[in-house]
């Protein structure tokens, strides 16, 4: 009996051996690492390219961004972590992992321009990495999420004067999903109350630059770096996940993001709310039910 109960015991771990290779099978894909994609102050704006054994044409931009914090592999700060993507290659998505510079020396107006000309640098080079430059999403979380929303809002054509080929290209998305996004930094979690470098955002008001010194300053620059001020009726499909329990990025950030994107006909938005959970939760970019909920509105989107 003794030896029954090993020869099943080691059947199962030969089978949990053989899923999770296979498993791996599933996703393997070509990296390319620290392709620059542009440069500010003589310093080099990077990204990494997944690329999987089966494309299906599309790209999908994945800003990695937190607290407007980026690195390839810093510690304590966010990074590219490539077991983040493994639904999106299994599906046959080519990943983009895009660092962008970061706070204190740079500020959030400065990283919005970092991910559209990343945009435009991946539209210009679709050909080489076998993508279509007319199927590319974006997402994020977080700051990330809220330069998701920056780039769905905002992206556009590029300067046809420029000699720049890359700046000559279009910087707009066709589809973007986000967790727990700022949307509206004038009226942060209420009407009238200041989040550009205030209340809840104040530890990380070195992020907003010295226009948020003054309440004028203050004025305009939350207007110009809020999502909402942005939104048209030609807002790309957009999906956001939020919990009703997050205490730095409030939910009426998200709720006030949708009703203003229906106020201005674009209808193919939606707010997926998650009950008790608070800013993040476990490691959200693995959880299958939120991941899920992503791919499958990329799929839908990006077809």
């Amino acid at each position: 009996m003794m030896m029954y109960r090993l020869k099943q015991i080691l059947s199962v771990c030969a089978l949990l051996i053989l899923g999770c290779i296979d498993a791996q099978a599933e996703v393997k894909a070509r990296r390319t690492e620290d392709v620059i994609y542009g440069r500010k102050h003589g310093m080099a704006l990077t990204l990494d390219a997944f690329q999987p054994e089966k494309p299906n044409g599309a790209g999908l931009v994945f800003l990695v961004n937190g607290g407007w914090l980026s690195s390839k592999d810093t510690p304590l700060m966010v990074t590219i972590r490539p077991d983040d993507y493994a639904e999106y290659l299994k599906r046959g998505y080519t990943v983009f992992a895009v660092v962008t510079s970061s706070q204190p020396k740079f500020t959030i107006a400065e990283e919005i321009q970092d991910v559209q000309r990343a945009v435009r640098f991946i539209r210009t080079n679709a050909g080489k990495y076998g993508v279509d430059a007319n199927r590319l999403g974006v997402l994020g979380a977080s700051s990330g999420g809220h330069l998701t929303l920056s780039l769905a809002t905002q992206g556009g054509p590029g300067n046809t004067d420029s000699p720049d080929p890359v700046e000559r290209q279009s910087s707009a998305v066709q589809a973007a999903a986000c967790f727990f996004p700022p949307t509206d930094f004038l009226n942060y979690g209420g009407p009238g109350i200041s989040g550009v470098g205030q209340g809840p955002l104040a530890p990380l008001q070195v992020a907003f630059g010295p226009q948020a010194l003054t309440e004028e300053g203050r004025m305009k620059l939350g207007r110009e770096i809020s999502p909402i001020y942005h939104v048209t009726s030609k807002l790309p499909p957009t999906l956001i996940i939020h919990g009703d329990a997050d205490d730095v990025v409030p939910l009426q950030q998200s709720e006030a993001f949708v009703e203003r994107a229906r106020t201005e006909n674009a209808r193919n938005v939606e707010l997926i709310i998650r009950a008790g959970k608070g800013h993040g939760w476990g490691d959200f970019w693995r959880s299958t039910e939120d991941v899920k909920a992503f791919a499958d509105w990329f799929d839908k989107s990006l077809k």
